[in-house]
């Protein structure tokens, strides 16, 4: 592994020559092909890469524990979509060197609680929604004779210890509104390490709702205390059920897990995760934590509210439905689809922190709607440098699908078949995934579009002096001209395509796109250097063109309330201004800020408080989330 030290070297020397006007190629050069990032990972989620894994359908890495205590859950054949097929972790640790090659810097696995050992309908919990115990893991995922104690599971360990090893981190999947349906007259058992605490159909101490099917998915109250699929609905009313499940889940981050992913976060109400991600961030401040807010949209209000008042963030579901109408199913409108959802960014607090998706386990796949590798490719490629965190589903770089039923569920769950290196699409995703983490504008960054057609899409994503231009043709070929890229004129290589492309005066005239082209360009700015870096983001200020927001405060670094010496934040989008602060004079040091808005031909704007503080490491990275007091 190249050392952060000799890497930094080489971006730097690399950054500078791209400050020159000189062409760079620094995502692809071999010397740093293996670099982390430049900066303190542990409060940042918007570098990574994330890889969704079905935990049993990925490999079996360990034959003798497929049986398990039940043989008849497991199918050896693989025709029986609802049972086992023996993907375990021992398979995950297998594939680590498989994964981080790709690009991927984080796995999101599947449930990996024990769960209910018994079918259903000839379904078996192999998904990890129908979890018995949250303080044990399912056994079927473990070596054979391996402890399934949460605190004394080695293969867990070994896990851990692996991801970690290589610079990656861990996503476990969690599920806090419903425990299991009724299996062979037994529901909503629920065990802590082993000890019966819960029991649906015999609850004295009220740690479930006992109402009918949810029958009207508009009804709030339906959606909160409802069942759904049969599912033992938790009482979040309950502080004993509360503080089972945040000690669950604060002893798996104990165990090395580094973020969380929520299931069906829209059936319990927003006080309950409120007072959930409080406590878990006050436990690990590292922790991001994403949810499933199913079918969230920003033309909804409620999804909206979530994703800026819960805690955390969501799987932006909006953005993924306009990727395969415009891509995979060729609706009317093509791009401009996508556009439409991105020019609701302003709503979120925070749109550089939803996570993207083309696809996943309760959707058909992306192949399934569309079988042209073509256009999952311009897919990926657009996940992978618009905004938000890109989360690609298991096996998709290797063109995995089944069309069984229109690919729709379970059929969109097959065994993962081969680990080709050298498809397209596994290719891509290297060089992308280095992309991300050596250009900020593709993480951090504001997205503008700059050419639109149903068929051609062109933006750039920008922070600071970093600029990333993308080109996209699902069509037919053709020749358009860019009058405005924003980009240093000079000589550039495509990332994924190597193709030469020149910017002169800003522009690139005459660009002839092939059918189904992608043309990714990248420009590396200078980074911001200090003792403690700041990252400093400030909503609730609709701003105009031609305005900037300011930080002011106390110490040299911000002006010693000089505003005409304030630190200028960078434009993301109306409502969100971000910048990353260099500290050294005052780095350990307590501080006042507050922030103001310059506007032409008029005197600043300042935030109506007496001042903000707060105390700064003497080193490392801060985060600052503020809403604008007016």
């Amino acid at each position: 592994m190249v050392q952060i030290s000799s890497a930094k070297s080489e971006i730097e020397t690399q950054a500078t020559k791209a400050a020159a006007g000189f062409h760079t190629d620094t995502v692809t050069s071999e010397t740093i092909s293996d670099v982390e990032f430049l900066f303190t990972r542990a409060i940042e989620f918007r570098q990574e890469t994330i890889y969704f894994i079905i935990v049993d359908r990925f490999k079996d890495g360990d034959p003798s524990n497929n049986p398990g205590a039940h043989p008849e859950l497991y199918d050896p054949t693989k025709q029986k979509w609802g049972k086992y097929w023996g993907g375990d972790l021992q398979g995950i640790i297998d594939k680590l060197d498989y994964l981080k090659n790709l690009g991927v810097t984080a796995i999101w696995i599947s449930p990996l609680f024990e769960q209910v050992e018994a079918l259903q309908f000839e379904n078996a919990a192999m998904h990890g929604y129908w979890t018995k115990d949250f303080k044990r893991i399912n056994p079927r995922f473990l070596a054979t004779h391996d402890d399934n104690s949460l605190f004394r599971c080695s293969t867990f360990d070994t896990l851990i210890a692996g991801l970690h090893e290589r610079g990656m981190k861990l996503i476990l999947d969690i599920v806090c509104n419903h425990s299991s349906p009724d299996v062979n007259g037994e529901k909503g058992k629920l065990y802590e390490d082993g000890v019966l605490i819960a029991d649906y159909y015999n609850d004295v101490n009220n740690w479930y709702y006992h109402n009918p099917e949810i029958t009207d998915w508009e009804n709030e109250e339906q959606l909160l205390y409802y069942e759904m699929a049969g599912l033992a609905t938790f009482n979040e009313s309950n502080p004993d059920y509360r503080h089972y499940i945040k000690t669950a889940i604060k002893q798996w981050l104990d165990r090395g897990v580094d973020a969380l992913r929520v299931d069906t976060v829209k059936h319990m109400p927003i006080w309950f995760w409120q007072e959930f991600n409080s406590d878990i961030q006050t436990h690990k401040p590292s922790v991001f934590t994403f949810g499933e807010w199913g079918f969230s949209n920003p033309n909804k209000s409620s999804s909206i509210k979530f994703a800026n008042e819960s805690g955390m963030s969501i799987l932006d579901f909006g953005l993924c439905g306009a990727i395969r109408e415009a891509l995979a199913q060729g609706l009317p409108g093509g791009f401009h689809l996508i556009q439409d959802i991105l020019n609701l960014d302003y709503l979120y607090n925070t749109a550089t922190e939803l996570i993207t998706f083309i696809d996943n386990h309760d959707m058909p796949r992306f192949q399934s709607l569309n079988s042209d590798p073509a256009l999952l490719r311009l897919a990926i490629a657009f996940i992978m440098t618009s905004r938000g965190i890109p989360c690609i589903y298991y096996g998709t770089e290797q063109y995995l699908h089944n069309d069984t039923n229109g690919g729709n569920d379970p059929y969109n769950r097959p065994m993962m078949e081969k680990w080709d290196t050298d498809t397209e699409l596994y290719q891509d995703m290297q060089l992308l995934s280095k992309l991300r983490r050596l250009n900020p504008a593709v993480s951090l960054g504001s997205q503008k579009q700059k050419y639109i057609t149903d068929n051609v899409y062109c933006y750039l994503r920008s922070y600071r002096d970093y600029r990333c231009f993308v080109a996209m043709n699902k069509g037919a070929a053709t020749t358009i001209n860019l009058e405005h890229t924003e980009l240093e004129d000079g000589e550039y290589n495509c990332i994924v395509t190597k193709r030469q492309i020149e910017v002169k005066n800003g522009k690139i005239l005459g660009l002839k796109l092939a059918a189904k082209e992608l043309i990714v360009l990248s420009y590396l700015g200078e980074r911001v250097k200090g003792k403690t870096i700041v990252r400093a983001q400030v909503n609730g200020l609709k701003t105009q063109p031609g305005d900037t927001v300011v930080v002011i405060g106390d110490c040299p670094e911000l002006g010693d309330w000089d505003i005409s010496k304030a630190y200028a934040l960078e434009y993301i989008n109306e409502n969100t201004w971000f910048g990353e602060i260099p500290f050294n004079e005052s780095a350990g040091k307590a501080i006042c800020y507050k922030y103001a808005l310059w506007r032409k031909n008029q005197p600043p704007l300042r935030e109506n408080l007496v001042s903000r503080r707060w105390i700064l490491s003497d080193q490392g990275t801060v985060k600052w989330r503020d809403t604008w007091a007016s």
